[in-house]
């Protein structure tokens, strides 16, 4: 990068090289490019892989985490078990049920998601990482989950939804002491302040 080009001519060492890479992402802002992506992806696709891109989106999953619960959801739906999954009245689904899920430094507690949404997942069909990788290789586009997965997480962040709050949602909890024994939040509460956010976010990047 032109930064770090210009740090190593001038003899300058970063001592932490993974702060420079953090502070070199944050500045790294393509979410405008994103936007671009997103609807190209969203014309050429199928119902079902424009269904997991807006799962992806609006869940802030990572990719295996998203391709896993979509198909968990069509598979519990069938056998009349989804309730099991997902909680209606709170709008969450509950990953922290299926031991999957929950792998030591990546992990995904809970999502919060539109009831219609879920029901569109029930009634269609399995998804692969493979066929939508393939499909978009073949055409010369990358495929950019990870970076829904960051533009989710940013636009809640600037929604006002605590930075404490969106690593929760995203699977990751500090060891700081206001985290471990500290921060409280009613789930309803919560619920209902993402699923408002949710509405504004898929708006901004489909615009």
């Amino acid at each position: 990068m032109e930064f770090k080009t210009l740090l190593k001519q001038h003899g300058i060492k970063w001592i932490k090289p993974d702060n420079l890479s953090t502070f070199l992402s944050i500045l790294n802002n393509n979410h405008n490019d994103l936007k671009e992506w997103y609807e190209t992806v969203q014309n050429i696709l199928n119902d079902n892989y424009k269904l997991l891109l807006r799962f992806v989106l609006l869940s802030g999953l990572r990719k295996g985490e998203a391709i896993k619960s979509f198909n968990i959801i069509i598979d519990l739906a069938r056998n009349g078990k989804l309730n099991e999954y997902y909680d209606s009245d709170l709008s969450i689904l509950q990953h922290f049920k299926y031991p999957m899920f929950l792998r030591g430094t990546k992990n995904a507690y809970i999502s919060i998601l539109p009831n219609d949404l879920i029901q569109q997942i029930s009634n269609s069909k399995h998804v692969t990482y493979p066929t939508i990788h393939k499909f978009l290789e073949r055409r010369h586009i990358k495929l950019r989950l990870k970076e829904l997965r960051s533009y989710y997480a940013s636009y809640l962040r600037k929604r006002g939804i605590i930075s404490e709050l969106v690593d929760l949602i995203q699977g990751r909890i500090g060891r700081d002491v206001f985290i471990r024994h500290y921060l409280k939040e009613n789930p309803k509460n919560l619920s209902e302040q993402v699923l408002a956010i949710l509405k504004d976010l898929e708006q901004s990047i489909a615009t």
